[in-house]
């Protein structure tokens, strides 16, 4: 635990593309299954949810949500795609905006890692078709393996592009203040840089440079209808969830961090390989992505994966990130940012609530001071 100070580098104000931030602890896109209306559309414990965690100054990344019906792949989760969602995201922006907070978009296509009771029956996507992997999906029809994908064919990826643009589009409409691509943890960007899942022989497929080409292309969309700063992606370099894997990632990595250093984007967003999911598998793990990246991304970077107070502190004193990314303690700790200012307790989180469908585990957590709900 952190001891209260005003001078930790945490609780500096930073700029990012081109908002102002009062500190640099940021809440991480977190998939907590809650939005239970029908058609994807976020509901009033949403609302809450978020409304909760907003501080004045304060980053919040909105959970993955989907781009279109058949980039769906997790049963509860947000879609951004129809005017009901627009308008259920508005909600949750205007109550941010109204404690003085910002929030991003994350766009999301989970690929290959999907189930045809999620996408109405149409098979799932990915960029070739290598085999089964382990994991499963959340359906509407309770967990199960993933559906066997297909290959897209190069005809359909500026389709693809165009649901991100179209998505993009609506969360303007909904209020946020920029967006970020869902580019880590085996969705449909990740299984195109990473040689484990991409055989392809065409443009998008072999080198690195082909096989960033995707993500690329999908950014520049982003960019066109945002414009550069207000912009961002995550990735994860090393990242091994659904089945990923990749020959040479510190190459793969660091290509594709140069490259978007041409876009001038809010931040880039790296999750560390020690975190696999929501679990930590590498405990006491330094981190070592954010540390490679530094030396060749020119932007803000964010930091995320297995951090805690000390730990975050130090790698912003350290420089190799500028804000840090909290997820299992921004969910059970509602004021985040104040406990570790002042140094005080943390609530623990529980996982047995993550990825199940009512408030229980969600916003019954007690702020500082309060009683917990029973």
């Amino acid at each position: 635990m952190l001891t209260p100070t005003a001078e930790r580098k945490l609780f500096r104000p930073v700029q990012i593309g081109g908002m102002s931030l009062k500190h640099r602890v940021v809440m991480a896109p977190l998939t907590r299954s809650r939005s239970m209306q029908p058609g994807d559309i976020p509901g009033h414990l949403m609302l809450e949810y978020y409304n909760q965690r907003a501080s004045d100054g304060g980053l919040i990344i909105a959970e993955a949500t989907s781009i279109s019906i058949t980039a769906r792949g997790w049963y509860g989760a947000p879609g951004l795609y129809s005017d009901e969602q627009v308008s259920g995201w508005k909600k949750i922006t205007q109550a941010v905006h109204a404690k003085g907070g910002r929030m991003f978009s994350q766009l999301w296509h989970t690929g290959r890692a999907s189930h045809v009771d999620m996408t109405n029956g149409a098979t799932p996507v990915t960029p070739s078709v290598v085999g089964p992997f382990e994991g499963v999906v959340s359906t509407l029809n309770g967990w199960k393996k993933p559906s066997p994908p297909r290959a897209l064919d190069i005809s359909e990826i500026p389709g693809i592009i165009s649901d991100y643009r179209k998505a993009a589009e609506c969360a303007k409409a909904s209020g946020f203040d920029g967006v970020e691509l869902h580019g880590a943890n085996g969705y449909l960007p990740d299984q195109f840089l990473q040689d484990g899942t991409n055989k392809r022989e065409d443009a998008y497929g072999g080198s690195i440079e082909n096989r960033c080409r995707f993500l690329v292309e999908i950014v520049q969309a982003l960019v066109s209808v945002w414009g550069r700063d207000r912009v961002a992606v995550r990735i994860g370099p090393g990242g091994t969830f659904n089945g990923m894997y990749d020959s040479n990632p510190a190459a793969l990595f660091g290509y594709l961090a140069w490259q978007l250093n041409d876009f001038g984007l809010a931040y880039l967003h790296v999750i560390e390989p020690r975190i696999k999911g929501n679990t930590l598998i590498a405990d006491g793990q330094a981190p070592v992505a954010a540390e490679h990246l530094r030396k060749i991304f020119k932007g803000k970077i964010i930091a995320a994966g297995g951090f805690e107070p000390d730990t975050a502190q130090a790698i912003v004193e350290k420089g190799d990130a500028d804000l840090v990314a909290f997820g299992r303690h921004f969910l059970a700790n509602p004021d985040l940012p104040k406990r570790i200012e002042l140094g005080l307790p943390l609530n623990k989180y529980d996982r047995n609530t993550f990825y199940t469908f009512d408030f229980h585990g969600y916003t019954d957590y007690p702020f500082y001071g309060q009683a917990a709900s029973a």
